[in-house]
């Protein structure tokens, strides 16, 4: 390649970065705020995420459009082919969340219908877990530190938990309450969609771990770091 060719090349990669970190943030903000909007109960929060989604699903698009033009005429090679068939996996992924994110703001309009329960904080408790691993794995591709991303990878068994607990009591208050069975159905669905989430972070994390590393992270999501894993320097655990 000529320098010239080069230097666009180079320039491609990092515009593809920039629309995937604003398609990030935006799936970002959308996932906070319908979370906020189920434990408001704030209706008007909730059309703005659904209205919203549009210019997830626009930018989804328009990445799409930019790697399948950068694939035919750059024909990336080693880490730039990584980089490229990342950001259209990545891309896929927070589309996904997007959506969930979407259903979920609609599940808080549908939920103004029924009088406040209790176990709507600990839907509240769960969604604010994933947005934590959201904004965590965001800041990996930033950084392109792959121990963020080892960290988000591992912490997925701690949604599965908080949901199937959630699962239990949902239907235990159900059960002896028939008045329940409106909301509580409306919040499994919410906690199932903020599960769904989290595996989409995992996925995440293990893409990120690839374009790092050109290795996959594994199959079975480890409760402690695996000796066949290269070696990582992980993060301190978060204090309380």
């Amino acid at each position: 390649m000529t320098e010239h060719t080069v230097r666009a090349f180079t320039e491609e990669l990092e515009a593809l970065g920039a629309d995937l970190t604003r398609m990030g943030g935006f799936s970002e903000q959308a996932l906070g705020d319908a979370v906020t909007a189920i434990a408001r109960r704030d209706a008007n929060l909730a059309r703005i995420v659904i209205e919203g989604d549009k210019k997830i699903d626009v930018l989804q698009r328009e990445i799409e459009r930019k790697i399948m033009r950068l694939l035919a005429l750059r024909q990336p090679m080693g880490r730039d082919l990584r980089q490229t068939v990342a950001a259209l996996k990545l891309a896929g992924e927070l589309e996904r969340i997007g959506d969930l994110a979407k259903n979920i703001a609609k599940r808080a309009l549908n939920i103004q219908e029924f009088e406040p329960i209790a176990l709507t904080r600990s839907v509240e408790r769960m969604g604010k877990i994933a947005v934590k691993q959201l904004k965590q794995i965001l800041d990996t591709l930033t950084s392109q530190i792959v121990a963020g991303a080892v960290s988000v990878w591992m912490q997925d068994e701690e949604l599965d938990e908080h949901y199937n607990s959630l699962f239990r009591e949902l239907l235990t208050y159900m059960m002896e309450d028939p008045r329940m069975i409106g909301p509580g159905a409306h919040l499994l669905f919410v906690a199932k969609n903020i599960e769904r989430i989290g595996d989409h972070c995992t996925n995440m994390a293990e893409v990120i771990y690839y374009l790092e590393t050109g290795e996959d992270i594994g199959t079975d999501r480890p409760k402690a770091v695996d000796a066949a894993l290269p070696p990582i320097s992980l993060p301190p655990p978060a204090t309380a």
